[in-house]
């Protein structure tokens, strides 16, 4: 590929001045493999360094896993997107909105599409608005549950944090959540299978993802990424000493398999789930999904009211939908992509984009928390397209 030097160059650099740890970039075009990269340490303690296996978490790039596990249900009719999800988990039937005066009833029920498209009003826990500490006080009850040995699987958590109102009347507007927790949820309702089950048996096996799970077995955890974070007093990377969300340490298959944040993957693993994608629901002969749930996967599903909320840096020119950005804006994303391009990325730097027009992924793996990479990614994109 034309301007590989440009590529390596800035990931040395990213490595060189410490914004992370180890860095592994890879792009495909036309289904093969035209670049691939990877410098740094995996573990700057333990002196290992990034190896094509290296294991990573994948947090938030669980979601595109789940759209599909969705989508498949969907195809067979199955699921119904606007379905109210009391339909499947009773827990969700009566939901309150909080609101600044105080508790009011949800106007409608919350619905598979509103979970899809995270405009349930269903958040995470934060601090800094009054629904997201609500939120935290019953992710903190797992917390303490989980310390004396009573964990909750799935179901139970997501059934349990129904209990928390929403922040908003659903459908009104855009908001990150546990949206796709909820869908996991609903997923094992609809099949009758752990989450797990059903990922390993209708996609993990199928697309020959042999290392993406919710745990790293023993055997593989010489392999697993040390996760970082970037202490600004000290200007370094300090080595992550906690999870969020719930998530467990990775030694053991969890109780609760988090369908919005929990798996652990490696670039060649989702390479194969981001190749089903760019090849229109088909991977080597494997048809997973048709051609035009794919379309639709990748169809920004925000209104323009609801767009207004989806205001991350990383979202520039983009919309959303089925727990994806997609381009919908070359000028404000500032962006020599195609329209149309969608993917997703996690909150310790794993990032995919999948472009059906050029037949195109690319996939950049990292491990440092908190996100603070938006200009690397777009670099890295402003490089690739170039190059085409």
């Amino acid at each position: 590929m034309r301007n590989e030097a440009y590529l390596n160059e800035l990931l040395q650099r990213e490595v060189a001045t410490g914004q992370v740890s180890g860095a592994q970039l890879r792009v495909l075009k036309n289904g093969k493999e035209i670049y691939r990269y990877y410098t740094g340490m995996a573990d700057m303690e333990a002196g290992v360094p990034v190896k094509e296996d290296t294991i990573y978490r994948m947090y938030s790039m669980t979601k595109p896993v789940t759209a599909v596990a969705a989508m498949i249900l969907y195809e067979r009719g199955l699921l119904d997107l606007y379905a109210p999800v009391s339909q499947y988990l009773p827990a969700y039937r009566g939901q309150k909105v909080l609101t600044e005066q105080g508790l009011v009833d949800a106007e409608r029920e919350v619905t598979i599409r509103d979970l899809m498209n995270m405009t349930a009003g269903i958040v995470y826990p934060d601090m800094w608005f009054a629904a997201g500490r609500e939120m935290e006080n019953y992710y903190q009850k797992f917390e303490e549950a989980r310390r004396v040995g009573k964990e909750m699987t799935t179901r139970e958590f997501m059934d349990f944090i129904a209990g928390c109102p929403l922040e908003f009347q659903p459908g009104e507007r855009w908001r990150y959540g546990a949206c796709a927790d909820v869908m996991g949820a609903v997923i094992e309702i609809i099949s009758g299978k752990k989450y797990s089950e059903f990922l390993q048996e209708e996609i993990f096996t199928p697309l020959d993802m042999k290392d993406t799970a919710f745990y790293v077995p023993e055997e593989k955890w010489h392999r697993f990424a040390q996760g970082y974070e970037y202490n600004e007093a000290e200007q370094k990377l300090v080595p992550l000493a906690y999870n969020i969300l719930a998530l467990g340490d990775y030694r053991k298959p969890p109780a609760f398999e988090s369908a919005g944040a929990g798996l652990v993957s490696t670039v060649e693993d989702y390479s194969h789930f981001a190749l089903m994608l760019a090849n229109g629901g088909e991977y080597n002969g494997v048809r997973m999904l048709g051609r035009k749930t794919v379309d639709f996967l990748a169809t920004n599903q925000l209104t323009e009211a609801q767009l207004v909320s989806n205001d991350w840096e990383s979202l520039r020119g983009y919309g959303y939908g089925n727990f994806m950005r997609t381009l919908l804006s070359r000028a404000k994303a500032a962006s020599n992509g195609t329209e149309g391009e969608f993917g997703w990325d996690g909150w310790c730097g794993t990032y995919v984009a999948i472009d059906r027009a050029e037949d195109l992924v690319i996939l950049y793996f990292i491990q440092r928390a908190g996100g603070g990479v938006a200009s690397t990614v777009r670099k890295i994109r402003d490089i690739v397209y170039a190059g085409m």
